[in-house]
């Protein structure tokens, strides 16, 4: 994939007779009001010509009702919405924490778990009450990601990644969001997600394994 006439904010790119075409960048609409995921998407893919915008940047954004079962159905629901909204290439991601104590709960629901206006600290509260007493040999889980691309024409990209790693009993941590104050990745003992500097996050995350896979797709190994 790269930047190409069929995306509008290329099209958009022609000059007056005598003048200099003015380079316009390969514009990606990016269907989440995360801020968080954006600023991991726009350091994982730093393509030379792209630019990731946010979906609610551009206009009004009704986020679309997430109706799937799978973190694959839901990205995609995302993605094809915010192509269609704003006539753009189109990136969603949807993502989740899959504890085996609970039988991959929350999985589709983690960003709603505790309701649907639910803060970030209200979701781990449940979490941890949803545990209860259960033992740390016992508190295995996976962040879970899936990537939809769409481009201009409609052709589709699906890249996934996973983390390992199990709860722990409190929060700790000051980065990152979500349940990473409660997750203690396999790849970082003794420090959990909210630990770890953004640099460091991305090497070992669900995410940053998901826009690795994503990358290399897209042809920008």
């Amino acid at each position: 994939m790269s930047p190409n006439s069929e995306n509008p904010a290329n099209a958009a790119a022609g000059a007056s007779a005598g003048t200099e075409a003015t380079e316009i960048p390969f514009r990606v609409v990016v269907a989440t009001g995360n801020r968080h995921k954006l600023d991991e998407i726009r350091a994982a893919l730093a393509f030379p010509g792209w630019e990731f915008v946010a979906a609610g940047e551009l206009g009004e954004w009704p986020e679309p009702e997430e109706t799937g079962t799978t973190f694959e159905e839901n990205a995609r629901i995302k993605a094809y919405a915010a192509h269609e909204a704003f006539g753009l290439p189109a990136l969603a991601d949807d993502s989740g924490l899959e504890v085996d104590a609970l039988d991959g709960e929350p999985g589709v629901h983690s960003r709603y778990y505790a309701g649907p206006c639910a803060t970030d600290a209200e979701n781990n509260a449940r979490l941890l009450l949803a545990l209860g007493d259960t033992p740390r040999t016992r508190r295995e889980a996976r962040f879970r990601s899936v990537m939809v691309f769409v481009d201009a024409d409609g052709t589709e990209v699906v890249a996934e990644g996973s983390c390992e790693g199990s709860i722990g009993t409190e929060p700790r941590g000051e980065h990152g969001f979500g349940y990473d104050p409660l997750f203690w990745p396999e790849a970082t003992p003794g420090r959990t997600m909210a630990e770890l500097p953004m640099a460091e996050k991305n090497t070992i995350s669900h995410r940053g394994a998901a826009l690795r896979a994503l990358r290399e797709a897209l042809g920008h190994e």
